[in-house]
């Protein structure tokens, strides 16, 4: 599923209203309710701080607020973009400061709409699957073949480790892994071994693999 990895800031201005969106990673209730109100007390002089989050692997729990705005112009609208996205476990305030201009329901729901998709785009969105982290233990020759099996699979190199034998550790989907062992074990002509095989959920992050 997707989620936050590292929240972002973003600001829109509309007809002279500055609109602020903070989006942050929120596994429970309590931390969504715990940022918002922290972004309240920072934008304690803001005209409105309107929020929506998202939580749960199939977003059951869902809630937004208008926070004042008219009703249906700003919580509702953040929201579908959320889920739009289908992103998981995250929050979002938007923080307005009014510029004197009247935006009008539809302004309102662009507004609030577009400054959502400006703080996801400002944030670190990750795919987060279930894998599968495999070693691989083989003598020296066949280095260089699952290397190069790995490599032209997109399978990143976690660690090596060098010693009479050579053992080497990758992470995949788990509906990858029958087919890397099977690949690998034809690849080096059956001198091959898989020590450890352990189910995990990751993500790969700027080209790495960071594990949950």
């Amino acid at each position: 599923m997707k989620i936050v990895y590292r929240g972002g800031e973003a600001e829109i201005v509309e007809k002279k209203s500055r609109f602020i969106a903070t989006v942050r990673p929120a596994d429970t209730e309590e931390d969504a309710l715990a940022f918002i109100a922290a972004m309240k007390k920072k934008y304690w002089d803001a005209r409105h701080n309107c929020y929506a989050y998202v939580i749960g692997g199939r977003q059951e729990l869902q809630r937004c607020s208008d926070d004042g705005e008219p009703q249906g112009t700003a919580g509702r609208p953040m929201l579908e973009v959320l889920l739009g996205e289908d992103v998981h476990n995250m929050v979002v305030v938007v923080t307005r400061y009014f510029g004197g201009v009247l935006l009008g329901t539809g302004g309102l729901v662009r507004a609030y709409s577009k400054s959502v998709q400006a703080g996801l785009e400002s944030s670190t969105i990750i795919e987060k699957q279930e894998g599968v982290r495999l070693a691989i233990r083989t003598d020296y020759t066949g280095v260089g073949r699952i290397q190069y099996l790995l490599g032209s699979k997109g399978l990143p190199l976690l660690d090596s480790e060098y010693t009479d034998t050579v053992l080497l550790r990758t992470i995949m989907p788990k509906e990858q892994a029958a087919a890397l062992r099977e690949a690998v074990t034809e690849a080096t002509a059956g001198r091959a071994e898989f020590p450890e095989e352990e189910a995990v959920c990751y993500a790969i992050v700027d080209g790495e693999a960071v594990l949950f």
